[in-house]
């Protein structure tokens, strides 16, 4: 069974279509990294799937239901722009209140539970407005996860944060997927960070699904490269580009893509006075792989 079923989707303001025929599928137990470019259809996707948007067209499904029956709406949690939290209260008043709204009888053991998934025990009765970025973040998602919602949807929750607040941040996600059955969808710009932790990827743009893929198939459909750093970067491009099909400097680097010969490369830059001082094989990442998609250089 999926998570979330999106069938020829559609969705316009003002005459313009924000979604136009979006096909989209999230596996039960995956963290489904969202790509996209700003306004191609990510975040009014994410509104509608938790019902914030009415659409023009085309079906939601939501574990195998259509996502406005009553018993799929209470299985999803989401945190999409900010917590919405009252900035003088305290984090643990702040669930409370949203406690009732959910009608949640046990309310206090729940509390600890979700500050605990999020790693706030000790901060229970610090005002939200007192509170860091990346605990702020922390505290939505803690509020998303109020009830045990068994999808998240979550709008760029990692934005902003530094290294050590992305860290936690990874940390959490993959502890709510393996550990409390929760299935998570994530819109992120910080593509080196969703790539730690997604293990599917949808590639939007222009409101339609360019791509959809394994974390194993993008892997296996990224391009290696040996990186180089030389002493003459001209007269290296110059001469590898005489052997090799895609020589290019990139940050002051040499790359040959789709080469995995570092012995002979090297050995004909020691046979031309051009000593390599860094060298390096490996694959293009998430972000790499993206942009060549965009440009068309990707496989489609």
């Amino acid at each position: 069974m999926n998570a979330i079923e999106i069938k020829g989707l559609k969705k316009s303001f003002r005459g313009m279509y924000a979604l136009n025929g979006l096909d989209m599928t999230v596996p039960v137990g995956s963290i489904y990294g969202f790509i996209g470019e700003n306004g191609s259809g990510k975040s009014t996707t994410e509104k509608l799937i938790c019902g914030h948007l009415v659409k023009d067209s085309g079906t939601i499904k939501l574990f195998g239901k259509d996502y406005t029956d009553a018993g799929i709406r209470v299985r999803v949690g989401a945190l999409i722009e900010n917590a919405g939290c009252f900035p003088g209260s305290s984090i643990y008043m702040n669930l409370k209140m949203q406690c009732l709204n959910l009608g949640i009888n046990n309310a206090d053991e729940e509390i600890a539970r979700v500050l605990k998934i999020v790693r706030m025990e000790e901060n229970r009765e610090l005002k939200f407005k007192k509170c860091s970025l990346g605990m702020k973040q922390r505290v939505g998602i803690a509020m998303a996860l109020l009830g045990s919602p068994a999808l998240l949807i979550l709008d760029e929750p990692i934005n902003g944060l530094d290294t050590d607040g992305m860290r936690i941040m990874r940390e959490i996600l993959v502890d709510i997927t393996q550990n409390y059955n929760c299935t998570v969808l994530i819109s992120s710009h910080i593509l080196g960070e969703l790539e730690k932790i997604a293990t599917h990827y949808g590639i939007i743009r222009g409101g339609k699904m360019v791509q959809e893929l394994t974390a194993k198939e993008m892997e296996a459909r990224a391009r290696v490269f040996v990186s180089l750093k030389v002493n003459d970067v001209k007269k290296a491009i110059t001469l590898l580009k005489k052997s090799y099909k895609n020589v290019r400097e990139e940050q002051e680097y040499v790359r040959v893509y789709d080469e995995e010969d570092v012995d002979g490369i090297v050995k004909k830059l020691l046979e031309n006075n051009i000593i390599p001082s860094e060298i390096k094989k490996n694959k293009v990442g998430l972000e790499e792989y993206y942009i060549e998609l965009m440009s068309g250089k990707g496989d489609k």
